[in-house]
């Protein structure tokens, strides 16, 4: 049984199966007979909000045969103390997979472990994945094979969305730049640990020479509420402000979503009126989340996130 929990976890070949079948699934969508999921019912249960990734798993769970049931925490036990593996005991002989949005990671590897069922991070405090995944589908449909190029991420990096990144560059052999305040870094440990081409710099410009990326991604995630006000003081001057025509066409500008304007970018264009140079996730009839489905499901875009999945030998039970 297959589960996506982390791209950690994940090797090469399993990542470029689903970049492979998303481009397939996505060409295919409203036209494919293809439903692996036909007779299965998912759990969806999210402890935090979301529109993108619930719309994209809802819709590709369903264009893939299969019935979904969203529920939030407060809708189980766990709201009222239930041990996380006496949940995932349960609903493991009621449904066929779960797509788990939480805060930590423990808690999806818990569930994936005591569940006996496929399960999907769709989100935890550690790392965001299918975003990752996606964002990464998008830049090879628009501008080929990402392997040999330059993603530079600035703002806050600590967070689950650069240490995605991070994994991703090291298996995927690109360059990852990481330009953020001392205090928001990821872990040098970390750093060593994932291996590959990566560079943390506290400076925004040589950060972003010569990249063919320019991500960026909220100052404040969900959670940390708390510290908008000294975040916003922390990340102001690490934004992505307007670029000069030649910067326009050598680099796609991405944002993680949604965003907080003026916020992360300080001008034009609002992401949801993107340039065409901008990599857009808010597209998301669901490719990517399909090709995730199929590969946990062994049946088998944020930035464009139709539900695309890889198919696998196996059943799910």
């Amino acid at each position: 049984m297959k589960h996506l929990l982390s791209i950690e976890a994940m090797d090469a070949k399993s990542i470029e199966t689903i970049l492979e079948n998303a481009g397939v699934m996505k060409a295919q969508r409203g036209d494919s007979q293809h439903q692996p999921l036909a007779g299965q019912t998912w759990a969806m249960i999210f402890a935090k909000s979301s529109t993108r990734t619930r719309v994209s798993f809802e819709v590709g769970i369903r264009e893939l045969g299969g019935s979904v049931m969203f529920l939030s925490a407060n809708d189980l036990q766990l709201g009222r103390g239930e041990p996380l593996k006496d949940t995932a005991r349960v609903l493991g002989r009621m449904v066929h997979g779960a797509v788990i949005r939480t805060f930590a990671q423990s808690d999806v590897e818990e569930f994936a472990e005591h569940s006996g069922i496929p399960t999907i991070n769709a989100l935890t405090d550690a790392e965001h994945p299918c975003q990752i995944l996606t964002d990464i589908f998008t830049y090879q449909e628009l501008r080929g094979p990402i392997a040999g190029k330059v993603v530079t991420y600035i703002g806050d990096g600590a967070c689950n969305v650069p240490i995605s990144w991070i994994w991703a560059a090291a298996k995927l052999d690109f360059q990852l730049r990481i330009a953020a305040p001392q205090a928001h870094q990821p872990d040098a440990d970390l750093i060593a640990k994932a291996g590959g081409n990566i560079t943390v710099t506290e400076d925004c410009n040589d950060a972003a020479e010569g990249a063919d990326i320019l991500y960026t991604d909220v100052w404040v995630s969900m959670g940390k509420e708390s510290e908008t006000a000294q975040r916003e003081q922390d990340f102001a001057s690490y934004q992505i402000n307007e670029p000069s025509n030649k910067t326009r066409q050598q680099k796609r500008i991405s944002h993680a979503l949604p965003p907080r304007l003026p916020r992360q970018r300080n001008r034009r264009p609002h992401p949801r009126n993107p340039r065409p140079n901008n990599l857009h996730p808010s597209r998301k009839p669901p490719a990517h989340a399909k090709g995730d489905l199929e590969l946990v499901g062994e049946l088998g875009n944020r930035l464009d996130r139709s539900p695309a999945l890889c198919e696998l030998d196996g059943d799910v039970h």
